[in-house]
């Protein structure tokens, strides 16, 4: 079975083959039900994530980047979390923010142009406001990290990138700060193989996790669609950054199917054959595939999680379409203590009808 291309070169954690068939011990402290949790909640993110790509070109939506191939990625790093941690996501995290208990709605209202950077709140859900910028959450993140150090706090912070970011100053200056600082905070490069419409061999030389050397911290590669290994390799760099060991560098071998976002047409760079080669190494397919033959689930239990994704999937659109536009003063409300008098004063309110 041909996996993309990115993945070549060392052998990454793997607890599932491509194929569903176990190679690796699979006990990763998980109870039968939490197993089958996994697979639901990416079974919901999928859903959910190709509902998004039909809101944004229904209009509802003003653009949206998709995630489609990453869930175990996102899902079994998320889930090997514990509660008084923090992630410090890009913009392409909805299925961390599904498990980290983000409201959807309100996560989608900065897809939406209605709140910039979501509603949801940072501090109670544990996730951060979505970030555009490339890679500038990441020194956020290892900041955060030291904070949470300083503060004696049993917690620690997860920063999400991709593998264009690595080629970005943020990612060297985040990455040697927790070397030095040995902060608690974990490094986490959804590997993609595509830097938006740049590949991977031609903005990276040698693989992201070897990096992890230089600035003296950890570093593993991952098969970031064995959503067990992902689990396992994340609770590990958790573990480590808890008891003081300091930070580590995931580097999680996954393929976006979708475009970079609705905005982009991948097929002017992507073949459909590199496509078909990444279908291939499904996430969801070969875990569904590896429950049945444990037992865990059977074709009833999967056609339940399917239409629980889909009643998941309709109230979330049906939240988004009711969210109304934001006020016009907020214009101004944010900008000024005191509106200034003339045009501005006028204008405001117009907008507020006061």
């Amino acid at each position: 079975m041909q996996a993309p291309q990115h993945w070549a070169g060392t052998e990454a954690r793997r607890i599932i083959a491509p194929d569903g068939t176990q190679v690796a011990d699979a006990d990763v402290g998980l109870a039968p039900h939490e197993l089958v949790e996994l697979l639901e909640t990416m079974v919901l993110a999928r859903r959910l994530d190709r509902e998004c790509v039909a809101l944004q070109r229904q209009g509802e939506l003003t653009v949206y980047p998709g995630f489609e191939g990453r869930e175990a990625a996102q899902v079994g790093s998320a889930r090997a979390l514990a509660p008084g941690d923090v992630v410090f996501p890009t913009f392409r995290e909805l299925a961390a923010a599904i498990v980290r208990g983000v409201d959807p709605v309100q996560y989608l209202a900065y897809h939406r142009g209605t709140w910039h950077g979501g509603p949801y709140d940072p501090r109670a859900t544990g996730f951060g406001p979505i970030c555009v910028p490339i890679a500038t959450q990441i020194p956020h993140a290892v900041g955060h990290a030291l904070g949470q150090r300083l503060d004696g706090s049993a917690g620690i912070t997860l920063a999400y990138f991709g593998d264009g970011s690595t080629s970005e100053g943020d990612f060297s200056e985040a990455a040697n700060l927790a070397g030095v600082w040995r902060a608690p905070v974990v490094l986490f490069c959804q590997n993609n193989g595509w830097a938006i419409s740049v590949p991977t061999r031609d903005q990276t030389a040698g693989e992201i996790w070897r990096r992890a050397e230089g600035f003296g911290i950890a570093g593993l590669r991952v098969d970031g669609n064995d959503v067990l290994a992902v689990y396992a390799a994340t609770a590990e760099a958790a573990g480590r950054a808890r008891e003081g060991g300091g930070a580590t560098l995931i580097e999680a071998l996954t393929y976006r199917i979708g475009a970079h976002s609705t905005a982009d047409d991948a097929e002017r760079y992507r073949t459909a054959e590199e496509v078909e080669a990444a279908r291939a190494v499904d996430p969801i397919a070969r875990y569904a595939t590896w429950l049945r033959h444990e037992g865990l689930v059977d074709e009833a239990v999967l056609a339940s999680i399917d239409e629980k994704a889909e009643r998941f999937a309709m109230q979330v659109r049906e939240g988004v379409v009711a969210t109304p536009p934001p006020p016009a003063s907020w214009l101004f409300d944010w900008t000024y203590a005191e509106p200034p008098e003339g045009a501005w004063a006028r204008e405001r309110t117009e907008a507020t009808g006061g």
